[in-house]
C-alpha cells in the first residue's frame, strides 16, 4: 500500500508544485493522475521515488516512511520502484539490450556494474521481456534505431528487469501519436491485471485514463481536484480539473 500524507513541494523560486496532497493506493491498483501541464504530476510521482524530495509531508509504502529513510536506505528502496519517462532515457547509441539490462544495476555490485558484467541468467530474462513486450527481434539494434513507440517499450522491459511491485510512469505516451498510445498503455495494462502490479500513469488525456485505469487522480495547481472512477467525471468535473480553454483537449 502506499500512503500520500499532506505531500507538498516548493522549489527554490517559491513555485508551490503541491499543496498539501493526500491519498492513498492500495496494491494492484491502476491510478491515472491527470491535470494540465504544471498541475504537479511529475512532481507528485518523482516525489514517491524520491528523485525530488518533498518540501514537507509524508510517503508511506508498505509499511516504511521513505520520506524518513537516508539516500543509501532509499536506493534499495527505489531497486523495486519501476519509473518510466516521457522521453524515454534510454543511452541512444547502446544496444537495446544493453538498456534493459541498466535495470539491474541496482542488484550488482559496483565492480560487475563497472565492467558493465550481467551473468547469463539477466541476459536470458532481458530478451523475455523484450519479447514480452513485442520487440523481442530489435534486441541487438542500436537503441536509436527504433521508433518513439518501440523505445518506450525497451523502457517498460528495462523497468522490468527490476522486478518491481510499484510502476511510475511519467507521461509514457506524450510524444507518441494516438495508435502508438494505446500500444504502450496496454502493456501497462497487462502489467497491471496479470502481474498485479500497481501502477501510477500520468496522463494529459481523459479519454486514455477512461480506457486503462481503476481510479483517476486528477491534480490542478497541485491540489487535489478528484479522486474516483473515471465514470464520474462528468462535464462538471472536467471543467473544475482542465477549465474552460481545455475541454477540446482533454476529450480528445
Amino acid at each position: 500500500m502506499l500512503e500520500i500524507k499532506n505531500l507538498t513541494k516548493i522549489y527554490n523560486n517559491g513555485f508551490k508544485a503541491l499543496d498539501n496532497v493526500s491519498f492513498t493506493v492500495p496494491d494492484g491498483q491502476f491510478v491515472a493522475l491527470i491535470g494540465l501541464s504544471g498541475s504537479g504530476k511529475s512532481t507528485l510521482l518523482r516525489c514517491v521515488n524520491r528523485l525530488i524530495e518533498p518540501t514537507d509531508g509524508q510517503i508511506i509504502w508498505n509499511g516504511l516512511d521513505i520520506t524518513a529513510i537516508s539516500a543509501e536506505e532509499m536506493r534499495l528502496v527505489r531497486r523495486r520502484m519501476g519509473m518510466i519517462f516521457q522521453q524515454f532515457n534510454l543511452v541512444k547509441r547502446s544496444k537495446v539490450i544493453t538498456n534493459v539490462l541498466a535495470g539491474r544495476l541496482g542488484y550488482m555490485s559496483p565492480i560487475y556494474s563497472m565492467f558493465n558484467y550481467f551473468p547469463p541468467s539477466d541476459k536470458e530474462e532481458a530478451l523475455a521481456n523484450l519479447k514480452r513486450v513485442g520487440i523481442g527481434e530489435q534486441a541487438f539494434k542500436r537503441a536509436n534505431e527504433l521508433s518513439g513507440g518501440q523505445q518506450q517499450r525497451v523502457a517498460i522491459a528495462r523497468a522490468l528487469m527490476q522486478h518491481p511491485e510499484l510502476m511510475l510512469a511519467d507521461e509514457p505516451v506524450a510524444s507518441l501519436d494516438p495508435a502508438t498510445s494505446h500500444g504502450v498503455m496496454k502493456y501497462l495494462e497487462d502489467l497491471n491485471k496479470k502481474d498485479g502490479l500497481t501502477v501510477m500513469c500520468s496522463l494529459h488525456f481523459l479519454s486514455l485514463a477512461r480506457t486503462y485505469s481503476d481510479r483517476v487522480i486528477a491534480l490542478k495547481d497541485g491540489k487535489l481536484e478528484f479522486d474516483g472512477t473515471p465514470d464520474l467525471i462528468d462535464n462538471v468535473r472536467f471543467k473544475e480539473i482542465y477549465g474552460e480553454d481545455a475541454v477540446e483537449v482533454g476529450i480528445n
